[in-house]
């Protein structure tokens, strides 16, 4: 298949450009590069992208609508993975706008653009954010997502809301994925992981909220690319699908760190404080519908996730 990837310079997309490569797909990676971090990693990803064949960059902006018709005529893709954004909720506190343009422009700007060249489905990157402050554990598909507690998680039930009427009035295929706290090699700077192994090795205290009392299903990258690629791939589906991608494992914040302590042979200094506006206690995943519909079954514990994150991120940055 040809397949346009948006947000192929970043963590999940760069990760399932290469599953894609690697199985003989042709990928058309979309970026803008923006800043929110580090560029130089973005560029990294690209560019161990730019040497397989059949993969083709193009530098753009989601909102840039005449260009994304261009490239979608041109092109004529198969599949269309919609993971570009404007990622992480306490950001959604200090730079609102950059959310409403990002997540639901840019996302209207896909919609629209699947729309008017005939795209066979949409496949496109919700987020567990959405279930709030919802209580019930494990979260379910089934469950009510009015609770929001992020601009963040607002933006990603709009998303889920703009599909299911694309669906509806156009019979776009679409397919949203709730992600659950994604980590592992090539990773996001912002993410808890980064921050933690990188102040652990400079020996700086980390800041655990909530006093240490988080609970995350932390999923491995490689298992979330497999689910993002049975959606792609499997026939059968609805017309509309929305499913959660999780590692089924509540685990407490805690024991990752310890994780990391021990990958790293060395001592976190903890900085115990209060929970931040905007994060939820604890997440936990049903996957009985991806496992039922898409086959998805994670493989991937922290216990072998996490020092396979430390000991890339020593080599990324040249650490021994």
């Amino acid at each position: 298949m040809k397949i346009l990837v948006t947000g192929a310079a970043g963590f999940i997309g760069s990760t399932l450009s290469h599953r894609l490569l690697a199985e003989g797909h042709e990928v058309v990676g979309y970026d803008n590069f923006n800043d929110y971090y580090d560029v130089r990693l973005k560029e990294a990803r690209h560019a161990r992208l730019e040497k397989l064949t059949g993969y083709r960059g193009v530098r753009g902006d989601l909102c840039d609508y005449e260009l994304l018709l261009k490239l979608f005529a041109a092109e004529k893709f198969d599949r269309v993975v919609h993971l570009a954004a404007q990622a992480g909720v306490r950001y959604s506190i200090e730079r609102p706008f950059a959310y409403l343009k990002a997540n639901l422009e840019g996302t209207l700007t896909i919609l629209e653009a699947c729309r008017h060249n005939g795209v066979p489905r949409l496949v496109y990157a919700s987020s567990s954010s959405v279930y709030g402050s919802n209580t019930k554990m494990p979260f379910s598909e089934e469950d009510r997502v009015d609770n929001q507690v992020s601009l963040y998680g607002a933006t990603k039930k709009s998303n889920e809301l703009m599909a299911n009427v694309y669906s509806h009035l156009y019979g776009l295929q679409t397919v949203g994925l709730r992600f659950f706290t994604v980590y592992g090699p090539w990773g996001r700077p912002d993410m808890a992981m980064w921050m933690f192994t990188r102040d652990i090795l400079a020996g700086k205290p980390i800041s655990v909220f909530n006093h240490g009392e988080m609970m995350r299903d932390f999923t491995y990258v490689d298992d979330i690319v497999q689910g993002i690629r049975a959606c792609v791939l499997k026939d059968g589906l609805d017309t509309c699908e929305v499913f959660n991608l999780g590692n089924h494992r509540s685990e407490r914040l805690l024991d990752m760190i310890g994780g990391i302590e021990t990958a790293l042979g060395k001592k976190a200094v903890l900085n115990l404080m209060p929970i931040q506006p905007g994060d939820v206690p604890a997440t936990y995943a049903d996957i009985s519908r991806a496992q039922t519909k898409l086959g998805f079954e994670p493989t991937t514990p922290i216990s072998v996730g996490i020092p396979n994150f430390v000991r890339w991120y020593k080599e990324y940055h040249g650490i021994r």
